[in-house]
């Protein structure tokens, strides 16, 4: 925290700071012994009416009532990892979105609108990457208009706790009663290490989700378009391990995307009768010694919060947090009964 030169505490930030990231230092009103203070620290969003919200990295909006800060400071963004590949947030933004396509989009100024007869919510939001072009009471108008003709909710992907993420965009949202009801992590690691995890014998790989993959995907009754938007990206991979006494499901898959320097894992799924044995792993380094084949050198993958288990393997393998991202669905029509 900022110190003045006689030792004090000082709060150093102002309502000018709202953008910009920031630490603080709070009086705590939870009675208990020897926590005094409590510290935050996390994207200034807004500082009205003697409260300040700050966002944190999780997404997660903390009101600060303005008598109760002690000191404050404003603080630069997140150092850069210091192993792995580095990337900013729009890079990724843009290549996860170049990895799971829907099979209709709309321009909105620099956002994109995007849909996908409802199959996932990354492939039926809005991309808002830049200015709509429209103040923001119109452009979220025209985005619940584009989906209502469509027969779909809205909902706007939006990210925090990377440098140029959105934590001013979520809590605008927020203030006109949209809903946040997902949030994830995008993890990102050094391709090769995945590749070096296990051998990847047993594994076949082909362009296209046939019926055996289909059978042990966790998303049952697949559309034709679930078909597009599961092979749709630049260089698309789905692996399999068949069964062991050659059912219908196999008893692992996976698909991966390679783009450029970037390779993505998503719906790495195991027979619950067969997990525990290494499974994942195989089907990781096999997509990932045929991505490193293709000129990838580092990946990308999604996790959800409470996936401890999956936490846990992607974290062996070197990967880590990059940003969490979010989706947030529109306020429900009055009279709705939403």
């Amino acid at each position: 925290m900022e110190i003045s030169a006689g030792g004090r505490l000082e709060v150093r930030i102002t309502a000018a700071d709202v953008g910009k990231r920031v630490s603080v230092r709070r009086l705590t009103a939870s009675g208990v012994p020897d926590e005094k203070f409590t510290d935050t620290v996390g994207v200034l969003t807004s500082w009205d009416d003697g409260v300040l919200l700050i966002t944190r990295k999780s997404g997660e909006s903390i009101r600060i009532p303005e008598s109760a800060l002690v000191a404050g400071k404003v603080v630069p963004a997140a150092p850069a990892r210091r192993r792995g590949p580095s990337a900013s947030y729009e890079e990724l933004a843009l290549v996860t979105s170049r990895a799971w396509r829907p099979v209709e989009s709309e321009r909105l100024g620099e956002w994109e609108l995007r849909a996908a007869s409802g199959f996932t919510r990354r492939a039926n939001s809005v991309l808002p990457l830049g200015d709509p072009g429209l103040p923001l009471d119109e452009a979220l108008d025209v985005v619940r208009r584009w989906y209502g003709d469509r027969g779909l909710p809205a909902y706007v992907q939006t990210a925090t706790g990377a440098e140029g993420t959105q934590e001013l965009l979520c809590a605008e949202l927020e203030r006109r009663g949209w809903v946040r009801e997902v949030s994830a992590e995008l993890w990102i690691g050094a391709l090769a290490p995945v590749a070096d995890r296990a051998e990847a014998s047993g594994v076949v790989l082909s362009r296209e989700a046939d019926e055996a993959w289909l059978a042990r995907y966790q998303r049952k009754g697949v559309s034709e378009v679930a078909l597009k938007v599961l092979g749709s990206g630049p260089s698309v991979w789905f692996a399999t391990v068949p069964g062991p006494s050659g059912g219908a499901a196999p008893a692992a898959i996976g698909r991966c995307v390679v783009d450029g320097r970037w390779a993505s894992f998503a719906a790495v799924e195991v027979d619950p009768e067969q997990r525990r044995r290494g499974l994942a792993t195989t089907v990781m380094a096999a997509l990932a010694r045929r991505a490193l084949d293709e000129g990838a050198s580092a990946a990308w993958l999604q996790v959800e919060e409470d996936n401890a288990g999956a936490r846990a393997l992607y974290a062996g393998m070197g990967f880590a947090a990059h940003h969490a991202y979010h989706h947030y669905r529109e306020p429900a029509a009055p009279g709705s009964g939403q």
